[in-house]
């Protein structure tokens, strides 16, 4: 992993010297930020940024790179798109990503050899793109969101179920399913609580995984040291996830005071996901999603904002998610303005995209903040995020590891050493 040592030259406030070997240094000049000036020492290059709000790079806990958020073309290429054609779908959606200025994503569905390659391509510098964390393919009961065979004609499901693995029936065979995974080379692991939206099966957003089921995922993907998120939107689901031990909750639709007490008492992370359920009923409404899914769309988009404030309000731990592949790839900064009007501050939005994404990922030490030792991920914007998070929206400046992917707006030649 490279590091960067950054300081100012001049400007308002200086960014911090990180430690790093002296063959690679790198001067930011930013006009905001911490520490005290430095001088840059010979053979040393600048970028100047003295007129730019700098920042830690973002962190999208919630993502899908193969997905890119147009559903109706999906369907219509979906007998003619193979992983091939997916990869390279993948390839530029982390691009757009990374271009927003998140520089480090969690991937929460994927073919998990397909994610795993785009991971490791990244992590050696032959693809531009944010550091991956992947979970494989999410974890599913049969019938369950996460079922591929849903919805699909009596041929094209007995191909689909021929090739699945990530559908389990069954405290056992919940337990086969993450070491399936983990062995595919996930390193989150990912399951269903309750129904989805998007599956088109007209299941509703029920609980749908039993508890034992949910504690058998659990107990098994932490003694690997793989940390669990759960797609859950009704209260039901939310609870069984959060007692069985889940990390993190994905979407927490419909979330009641009990609810909200439970994942105080247990510590789990909420990602709401905010822009994901205002996208999917946009899309249903305009004929994009299969007749079933639309009014799972209207009632998760009804109940999300009003639980997510709730739980912001209550004090539940919020970290940064939108699902994006649900909405499309390089707008993902629009997730900070929704938080804002559900309850967080700019600063606080902010630092749930950063040191408390980082927290969540269980790699605080290694990300989401400008300071000795950690990656040397930063972007800059223009204007204060601190007083309008929508600048987040159009970052000009992106180093990921060290490495400038984006300058003032212009895209860097790739791959860079």
């Amino acid at each position: 992993m490279k590091t960067l040592l950054l300081a100012v030259l001049a400007g308002t406030v200086a960014v911090p010297a990180w430690a790093q070997s002296p063959a690679s240094v790198t001067y930011v000049q930013a006009g905001r930020l911490l520490d005290r000036p430095g001088q840059a020492p010979r053979g040393a290059s600048t970028i100047i940024l003295r007129d730019k709000f700098v920042l830690p790079g973002l962190i999208d806990l919630h993502v899908h790179l193969f997905s890119e958020g147009d559903p109706l073309k999906e369907r219509m290429d979906a007998l003619t798109r193979d992983e091939a054609d997916e990869f390279v779908i993948g390839i530029e959606d982390a691009r757009r990503d990374l271009e927003a200025g998140f520089t480090t994503v969690r991937d929460l569905g994927s073919n998990p050899r397909s994610v795993r390659a785009l991971r490791d391509a990244v992590d050696r510098g032959a693809i531009a793109g944010p550091r991956i964390i992947n979970a494989g393919e999410m974890i599913s009961i049969s019938g369950g969101h996460g079922d591929d065979t849903n919805g699909l004609a009596e041929t094209f499901a007995e191909a689909v179920a021929h090739r699945q693995i990530n559908t389990c029936n069954g405290a056992d065979d919940c337990r086969r399913a993450v070491r399936q995974q983990i062995g595919l080379g996930a390193l989150v692991i990912k399951f269903a609580a309750t129904g989805g939206v998007l599956s088109n099966v007209a299941g509703g957003l029920g609980k749908q995984m039993t508890d034992e089921e949910m504690k058998a995922i659990v107990e098994t993907a932490h003694s690997f040291g793989r940390r669990v998120a759960v797609h859950a939107h009704a209260t039901e689901g939310v609870r069984g996830a959060v007692e069985a031990g889940a990390d993190s909750i994905e979407h927490g639709s419909f979330l009641d005071d009990a609810t909200i007490a439970a994942m105080k008492a247990h510590g789990t992370w909420l990602v709401p996901t905010m822009i994901a359920p205002v996208t999917a009923l946009a899309n249903a409404r305009a004929g994009k999603l299969p007749p079933a899914t639309i009014p799972k769309a209207e009632v998760a988009a009804a109940a999300a904002a009003a639980s997510h404030a709730k739980a912001i309000k209550a004090g539940v731990k919020v970290a940064f998610g939108t699902d994006t592949g649900v909405s499309r790839h390089g707008e993902n900064a629009r997730e900070f303005a929704l938080l804002v009007r559900a309850g967080l501050t700019p600063a606080g939005a902010i630092r749930a995209a950063t040191l408390d994404a980082a927290d969540a990922l269980g790699r605080k030490d290694q990300l989401g903040s400008l300071e000795p030792g950690k990656a040397a991920d930063l972007i800059a914007v223009s204007g204060d995020s601190l007083q309008d998070v929508t600048v987040l929206e159009h970052v000009d400046t992106v180093l990921r590891a060290g490495v400038v992917h984006m300058l003032r707006g212009k895209r860097q030649a790739f791959p860079q050493d």
